[in-house]
């Protein structure tokens, strides 16, 4: 038996264990810290290196030119080197609460915190993730509250000719309940997939302590995959594991929209829900926004609230699918039938203010109503939370 002891034991310290179970981690150090006063302090161990920086949307923004034209980027800060070979950075004030992304430059290469666990993939990029509390923040913590389920199920489109996978939230007590639920279904943007608002919307969260505070009806939230051209996220399919590209695959030619009735009837039949126009909601970021404009007013029957957040509004040139024909009339059908709510958000610094401006002025011509919500910032997730944890509260307030 010591022999054996002695053998099990020598196998946990030999270093090729590690290639059965990583039983140890990261460095001895601690990043980030919340400090007393709340400020975070980084740290990473790196005696060899030349320079040590640290980029995180919770620093001063700086603008940087891509494709798309000039936009606004995280900051850059340098962290100071110890005796220690330790290098580290301490915010000057507390961050505003809010769930914030950051990574760390090491001789001009990326590369995530290896003391902390806890990332996010957003396309093809990883950082590490924490929360600064209180306010808003406090949503997107795992609070002591019941707790809804996650579900990745896979369904059969007979309108995109392929099983695609499907992500799905039941709120806490389905599983023990006979009662039927009300649906949103939540989309994606570009570059994301069926796992982006789990991920990085902290959608669960969101959900779990909104319904649990009484601000938000108990409701099953269905995320699909918007990529007509996949079948599921990176990974997860057959396609093996490619790298996640922007817009591979993401064709916004009208066929993910028509199609989407596959993605409710699968719903409507393995799922308790109320299947009336009054129990169902869409809404989506970006080009899950222009999915949702342009599926409501298809199917103008099947939807009495709309999210709009940051959405793109019309179809690339070129593109000729009915589903961006007569929109004016389409629209004009959709209002008619005089929808619980249609929502619109966006920041005030986002590439896309303009369009969604033109669509607003274009709904106000014809008297459409609507909710129109604006915040600071751009194009980004921090948004998207925001808007996200506003629209919940005003869905199926009928059946209060």
């Amino acid at each position: 038996m010591k022999k054996l002891a002695a053998f099990f034991l020598a196998g946990i310290l030999c270093p090729a264990a590690y290639a059965q179970q990583a039983l140890w981690g990261g460095q001895d150090v601690v990043s980030p810290q919340v400090n007393t006063n709340q400020t975070i302090t980084f740290r990473l161990l790196a005696p060899s290196a030349g320079k040590v920086e640290l980029t995180g949307d919770f620093l001063p923004t700086q603008k940087r030119q891509t494709p798309r034209g000039e936009t606004e980027a995280p900051g850059v800060v340098a962290l100071t080197k110890n005796e220690q070979g330790v290098w580290e950075y301490t915010t000057p004030q507390a961050p505003a609460p809010e769930l914030y992304n950051y990574s760390f430059i090491v001789d001009g290469l990326g590369m995530t915190d290896p003391n902390n666990v806890y990332t996010v993939r957003d396309v093809a990029s990883v950082t590490n993730i924490f929360i600064a509390e209180g306010g808003h923040a406090d949503l997107y913590r795992v609070n002591d509250v019941p707790h809804g389920t996650l579900a990745r199920r896979w369904y059969h489109s007979p309108g995109l000719k392929m099983d695609r996978r499907i992500t799905i939230y039941t709120p806490g007590g389905y599983e023990e309940s006979r009662r039927e639920y009300p649906v949103l279904y939540l989309l994606h943007g570009a570059g994301g997939d069926e796992e982006a608002w789990v991920s990085l919307g902290r959608a669960s969260q969101i959900l779990d302590n909104l319904i649990a505070r009484g601000q938000a009806q108990p409701m099953i939230v269905v995320m699909p995959n918007g990529n007509a051209g996949r079948q599921a996220a990176p990974g997860e399919s057959p396609a093996g594991m490619y790298k996640p590209s922007f817009m591979g695959d993401t064709r916004m030619d009208g066929d993910f929209e028509l199609a989407f009735p596959d993605v409710i009837r699968f719903v409507e039949s393995n799922y308790r829900v109320k299947k009336d126009k009054a129990h169902r909601a869409i809404a989506g970021l970006s080009m899950g926004g222009f999915h949702s404009m342009h599926i409501s007013k298809q199917y103008p029957e099947l939807f009495d609230y709309v999210g709009l957040f940051s959405a793109a509004i019309l179809a690339r040139e070129g593109v000729t699918s009915e589903v961006y024909q007569n929109i004016e009339e389409k629209l004009q059908a959709q209002f008619a039938q005089k929808p619980a709510l249609y929502y619109i958000a966006i920041g005030a610094t986002d590439f896309l203010i303009e369009a969604n401006t033109d669509f607003r002025k274009m709904l106000d011509a014809n008297h459409y109503p609507y909710t129109y919500k604006e915040t600071d910032g751009g194009h980004i997730w921090r948004n998207w939370r925001i808007y996200l944890a506003d629209f919940l509260p005003r869905l199926f307030r009928q059946d209060l």
